[in-house]
């Protein structure tokens, strides 16, 4: 019995050492360094990942794996939504690699890198908005027949919305404060850059109330006469009826 244990224990060994050199080998090639991050990366182990794909693009910079693992590197950060760090990310890939086939999906990634920086509420900076609505069109307008030009178009809209709310939540502000002048601007800014979003009639009754306010009556009856035209049926409409603007 104690032969047949020492036979088996000595086998085990064998194997295990067996097993722990192919490995030490595999992670001599572009191929094992590059599947070796991945399971790391496929654990959740981002730190770590982070780590080995570095490794296949610092060990293995000539090989296609080290063009994979910088996108693999962007991708981690935006898995553990650290998403700044995944825009410079991305960008670099993009800077790096204009020609990429997969060029169309690192602009989205940008795109949804900063759409992601956004707060949840519209009382807060959104100046980030800008930058994703910017890489969302090209997206649209650059990559037509990309597969994601449709969520690309979802989450514009979504971010027009959000800038929208803010220049109305600015331009409510300066009424509230009795500064007219710069609230009149404020509603005519999100006539001009928002229309047709669903905010029009509020900022038409906006811009009339502040102009009314300020005296000017040609602006006044400007937007109140829109407002009544081109919206007859919402609130909005029947407070400028009410108000007589």
């Amino acid at each position: 019995m104690k032969l047949i244990s020492l036979f088996i224990s000595v086998l085990f060994c064998s194997v295990f050492f067996s097993g722990c050199a192919s490995e030490e080998k595999n992670l001599t090639t572009a191929e094992g360094a590059y599947k070796y991050a991945k399971e790391f990366d496929d654990a959740e182990r981002y730190d770590l990942a982070l780590q080995k794909y570095a490794d296949v693009k610092n060990k293995f910079p000539y090989s296609n794996l080290a063009t994979e693992a910088e996108l693999a590197i962007a991708e981690v950060h935006y898995k553990r939504e650290s998403f700044a760090e995944a825009q410079v990310a991305f960008q670099n890939f993009r800077d790096l690699h204009p020609k990429n086939p997969k060029i169309d999906y690192v602009v989205y990634k940008i795109a949804m890198s900063y759409y992601s920086q956004l707060p949840d509420t519209f009382d807060r900076d959104l100046s980030l908005g800008n930058d994703a609505i910017y890489h969302f069109d090209e997206i649209i307008k650059s990559y037509p027949h990309s597969e994601y030009v449709k969520e690309a178009k979802e989450k514009r809209d979504e971010t027009f919305q959000k800038l929208a709310e803010k220049e109305l939540y600015i331009a409510d502000f300066y009424f509230r404060q009795e500064k007219y002048s710069a609230a009149l601007r404020r509603f005519e800014s999100t006539l001009q850059k928002y229309s047709g979003l669903g905010f029009d009639p509020r900022a038409h009754l906006g811009a009339a109330r502040s102009a009314k306010k300020l005296a000017n009556n040609t602006k006044q009856k400007y937007h109140s006469k829109l407002l009544i035209s081109k919206f007859p049926n919402s609130d909005e409409a029947d407070k400028a009826k009410t108000e007589e603007l």
